[in-house]
């Protein structure tokens, strides 16, 4: 471990929603920095301009925001080595990229798009590196007086790294140990556009040296641009500047097969974005797991164990126990697949664990999307408290609840009119007219009261339990049945026997 202030970033690109992996790559970062009390800042790489989609970045911070993993640095707070959208930094780019140019580690190229275009219709699966660059129109093939009237001219150029030949880069990945790299298997990156702004090469170097970024937490998809951020570090910081490189396994799709995205989640019904994201331009909304009822503290779980475990087989962390127990030698090298039906356990283990009150807001959103009317939250907490063990999802409180604060307006009859019999209708009416003295109204008296009801017909209390269920509720589920009478209340209550046995009575 480094003995340098630990100061780790997540730097996502402002380009629509935000997906799960690039969560788990904040969260590792997050984890990491509170572990060993280093800082945790957050970086807007806005350098493509073209790919910026408005709103993005407040989403970003959004996002973090309901996760709970809270920057110490970043673009909406400010920090000491700001300003943290690399489009606010453009000026800080140029000199380094013409310092390598002086240097002779880069070089400009003055090829058009369509002497390029050209080339790779001539040169099929061409690139830009040792073995073409010298038949290309760039400083290194021009003369001298040439490349400077080309620059005086305004001629455009962007600023291309000059790979070394045949050379070996080794890194040592604190996941993947020592990792090699072919200089000749990468071509000559461009590191300044002809519009003066940085591609990401450059950016992501010059960026966390001045913000003394110690360590590298990013997705495997990096790991073949290494050779290159390695270069620039040695060419313009030096080697004993660096940042110690963590490269984090991809999070596979449910087969296993290939990188989870978008469309798979589309295609298999799951979410893939944090929270819902509404595209600016087309205005189509991609829903997230927030909008789909997940807990936070159950999607920071889920994610912590996509590549990661402590080894001791536990499942269930909170937050805090996350940063405790977090290491970096505990992160899996290979791929993690993603199980949708897993990611509801921990959301379902999260409902149960949780006080109703922690996420009561959540739920009412979910009641007044369906138009449910509510009670005061203290009759709400009673009604939900009743049945959270059966809910795996948020939204799932308003099917197995609704029936508390809307009286069902049909019945599951075919399951109760088998047994139904002219004895069973008069114990109902009678037992319905005895609860009016029923007092207090708690659930071990309605019992009681059910219960004499019944011997008086020559009935067994289990006999009468799921017609009562189904009068009260309209079908054979929820919490136990004398429980729901006692929150219904004893005006409901008789009210809903009543008109079932309306119902019943005219179905014959």
């Amino acid at each position: 471990m480094s003995s340098r202030e630990i100061r780790v970033r997540f730097a996502p690109s402002p380009t629509g929603g935000l997906h799960l992996g690039g969560v788990r790559t904040a969260l590792y970062n997050f984890l990491f920095a509170r572990k060993h009390q280093g800082k945790f800042i957050l970086r807007i790489e806005d350098t493509d301009q073209t790919r910026f989609v408005p709103g993005a970045e407040e989403y970003i911070i959004r996002c973090l925001e309901w996760c709970g993993l809270k920057p110490d640095e970043g673009p909406h707070m400010g920090g000491p080595f700001g300003p943290y959208r690399q489009s606010e930094r453009k000026n800080t780019y140029a000199q380094y990229a013409h310092q390598l140019v002086e240097q002779g580690h880069a070089y400009y190229a003055f090829d058009t798009p369509e002497e390029l275009e050209a080339k790779r219709r001539q040169q099929p699966n061409f690139q830009y590196d040792a073995t073409t660059r010298g038949q290309m129109k760039n400083s290194l093939t021009l003369a001298a007086n040439e490349v400077r009237t080309y620059l005086n001219e305004g001629r455009p150029y962007v600023i291309r790294i000059r790979m070394p030949e045949n050379k070996t880069i080794r890194i040592h990945d604190l996941i993947r140990g020592e990792v090699e790299f072919d200089t000749s298997q990468v071509d000559d990156k461009v590191l300044l556009k002809a519009d003066g702004m940085p591609t990401y090469h450059l950016a992501v170097v010059v960026d966390d040296y001045l913000m003394q970024i110690s360590h590298v937490f990013r997705g495997e998809e990096w790991l073949p641009s290494t050779p290159v951020h390695v270069l620039l570090w040695e060419y313009l910081f030096g080697k004993e500047h660096m940042p110690e490189w963590a490269h984090l396994p991809l999070i596979l799709r449910p087969d296993g097969h290939g990188k989870l995205s978008k469309r798979d989640g589309d295609r298999l019904g799951f979410p893939v974005y944090a929270m819902d994201w509404t595209d600016p331009f087309t205005h189509e909304t991609t829903r997230g797991f927030r909008e789909m009822g997940f807990l936070p503290e159950a999607f920071v779980n889920m994610l912590a164990l996509l590549g990661w475990n402590d080894g001791s087989g536990q499942e269930i962390f909170t937050l805090d126990e996350l940063i405790d127990r977090f290491s970096i030698e505990r992160i899996h090298k290979a791929g993690a697949r993603f199980d949708f039906e897993k990611a509801k356990w921990f959301n379902h283990e999260w409902i149960k664990r949780l006080p109703v009150k922690h996420y009561l807001e959540e739920i009412k959103t979910f009641f007044k999307q369906q138009h449910i009317p509510l009670p005061d939250d203290e009759k709400l907490i009673r009604a939900l408290d009743l049945i959270k063990e059966r809910c795996t999802l948020l939204g799932d409180f308003t099917e197995q609840g609704k029936f508390f604060f809307v009286a069902p307006e049909t019945y599951d009859l075919s399951a109760i009119q088998k047994k139904w019999s002219s004895g069973m209708q008069a114990a109902f009416e009678e037992w319905e007219k005895a609860l009016a003295q029923v007092e207090p109204w708690v659930a071990e008296n309605i019992e009681h009261a059910l219960i004499s009801a019944a011997e008086s017909r020559g009935l067994k209390k289990n006999d009468m339990l799921l017609p009562l269920r189904i009068m009260l509720v309209g079908g054979k589920f929820g919490p136990p049945v004398f429980q729901i009478a006692e929150l219904l209340g004893k005006a409901e209550t008789r009210q809903r026997i009543r008109k079932a046995l309306e119902a019943l009575s005219r179905h014959g």
